[in-house]
């Protein structure tokens, strides 16, 4: 049972020493990513630098505990941040201080959240969130939280917005204020950073371009000509401390804190199932990542962390500079902590704009291009749920873009499902096979008197008129010679007791008109729901065939079965 909670427990005992070197390598690697990047991801939650540090340190100690996935790098990353930013904007705060506290709680809210759906193994809700959606809502949020360090590359006081008509009136209202020492320094460090990550991606080009800017800040004295600078970062380990709110607030941070503990979820199983496929020594477990997640946020609450999950760009980083094991992160941890410990007062003369080059360089690498051309030119109905995802983030909101356009995802497949695809199928000549007419319209023979189906799909409340209204227009096409409906079956999985209803109605109508309806390939699934429900005895067991082809002959010939076709057709438990 401990081993199931705390997978550590099945890989430390293995530990090879072959993967000593790759862990501490890829620990000090992220570790060192971690500390700009932190830093800068706090400052798009609109919190102090520190508590991206604050972040950045106990999650991932719990989650190495833990995780099932010995790669994903846990902490602050952009999304989330952005998130925290659009939600708490929203809410009427006093000040930093109850901001800073709402955040915090926000990481016990979410992280008790994924926590309860990990207890209740709901690891497959993560599958409603379809690839276009996630792309249209990734490539929107990444343009959002990129113009929201606008204020930090230009120097000027942008006031903050999630919507980008708005973030973009802002900015030219106070293009006069721009101070061009800050542009310099926040263009310079984007082409750094674009050339390290392009010719040189061994070293760590964050924490290059931090250590210039402050050099340049500090030995050309630009601070006194107004470039803004991160200063005061306070000293030491976060402090154990209970996170508490009130609780009149809880009801205004909920939809908060389920939007994030799914996308946070979201985020951090793509990309450990990205990485799983590389490796050959675990299998990442859904339900669990919920659990280690949650553990990760909910303790990491109590040291003062904000929400957290796992980052696309350092388990990259953390798989390629050779992660084998848990050990990187605590490793990376480590380097955190010795940072909170004695390296903050280098910080004093970081500039902001360097913080912003790093968030704007990390974020439009997550603008996708190439998958929305693809769904342009073969799934058009695909490519406008991604544009509607995308507009809608962009225009109204961050949270609002994700829902909605989960919403609408839903909306198409049921769309899909009550109209699913119908085919009239023929004999391919000298054959015992049957294919879609419309297809095949040359190679198929046309009987008058039995019209052959196929329906696609389950058959259920949503679809059970479409099917009814579809198969009484076909009959009637067919002309008054018809005398046998062949409906084959194979891909209905399931009939629920409306459609049952329904077909109850449809075979006594067509018995009226001296036609009878035969039902080929049911598999066994069906015939169980067929044989409870009562539908056994209006269809009739002489109506029932185990192929296609038999029931063909029989409704032409009136070819008798024999023993073995008459109990496969009508096998059930």
């Amino acid at each position: 049972m401990l081993k199931r909670f705390f997978p550590i427990l099945q890989w430390l005992p293995n530990y090879k020493k072959e993967y000593i070197s790759g862990d501490i390598s890829a620990g000090i690697t992220v570790g060192i990513m971690l500390v700009p990047q932190g830093m800068a991801y706090a400052m798009i939650a609109g919190l102090p630098p520190v508590f991206g540090l604050y972040a950045a340190l106990i999650p991932q100690i719990i989650y190495a505990l833990t995780g099932t996935s010995r790669q994903l790098a846990v902490g602050p990353v952009a999304m989330d941040s952005l998130l925290v930013a659009s939600g708490l904007g929203a809410l009427a705060l006093s000040g930093i201080e109850e901001y800073v506290t709402m955040a915090i709680f926000l990481a016990l809210f979410m992280g008790s959240i994924q926590f309860l759906l990990g207890l209740l193994r709901m690891g497959f809700l993560v599958n409603f969130l379809s690839k276009p959606v996630i792309s249209g809502f990734t490539s929107a949020a990444a343009i959002i939280i990129g113009l929201s360090q606008l204020k930090h590359l230009l120097g000027t006081e942008i006031e903050r917005s999630n919507q980008i008509h708005l973030l973009l009136k802002n900015a030219i209202e106070t293009i006069d204020q721009i101070n061009f020492y800050t542009v310099g320094i926040g263009l310079v460090a984007i082409l750094l950073l674009k050339g390290f990550k392009r010719y040189i991606n061994k070293i760590p080009g964050a924490l290059v371009v931090v250590i210039l800017g402050i050099a340049v800040v500090y030995f050309f004295n630009l601070h006194a000509l107004g470039v803004q600078i991160v200063e005061d970062v306070p000293g030491g380990l976060p402090a154990l401390t209970v996170p508490t709110i009130d609780f009149t607030r809880v009801n205004e941070l909920f939809p908060i804190a389920i939007t994030l503990a799914l996308i946070a979820f979201m985020e951090a199983i793509s990309v450990a199932k990205a990485v799983e496929v590389k490796q050959k020594e675990y299998e990442v477990d859904a339900n669990q990542e919920l659990l280690a997640l949650g553990a990760s946020n909910i303790v990491g609450s109590f040291f003062q962390s904000y929400p957290t999950t796992g980052g696309f760009s350092r388990t990259a980083v953390n798989d390629l500079s050779g992660a084998k094991t848990g050990v990187a992160a605590l490793i990376s941890a480590m380097v955190v902590g010795l940072t909170l410990l004695f390296l903050t007062p280098l910080f004093y003369y970081l500039p902001n704009a360097i913080l912003a080059a790093i968030i704007m360089v990390a974020v439009f690498g997550l603008i996708e291009i190439r998958y929305p051309i693809r769904l342009y030119k073969n799934r058009k109905d695909e490519f406008l749920l991604l544009i509607a995802t995308f507009l809608i983030t962009l225009t109204i909101g961050i949270k609002e873009g994700i829902l909605l356009g989960v919403l609408i995802s839903l909306l198409l497949l049921l769309y899909r499902t009550s109209n699913p695809h119908f085919a009239v199928l023929g004999k391919i000549r000298g054959t015992t096979y049957f294919r879609n007419i419309d297809r095949f319209a040359e190679e198929v023979e046309i009987a008058d008197r039995v019209l052959t189906l196929r329906f696609d799909s389950q058959l259920y409340f949503g679809n059970k008129d479409y099917f009814k209204k579809t198969l009484l227009r076909l009959a009637e096409e067919k002309g008054k010679n018809l005398r046998a409906i062949i409906i084959k079956a194979e891909p209905i999985n399931y009939i629920d007791s409306s459609a049952v209803f329904m077909l109850e109605n449809l075979i006594e109508e067509f018995k009226q008109k001296d036609v009878k309806i035969l039902f080929s390939n049911v598999i066994g699934p069906t015939r169980d729901i067929i044989y409870k429900s009562g539908l056994l005895e209006k269809i009739g067991k002489e109506n029932f065939f185990v192929n296609t082809i038999e029931a063909y002959d029989f409704a032409i010939n009136a070819a008798p079965k024999s023993d073995i076709q008459r109990r496969i057709s009508l096998q059930t438990k």
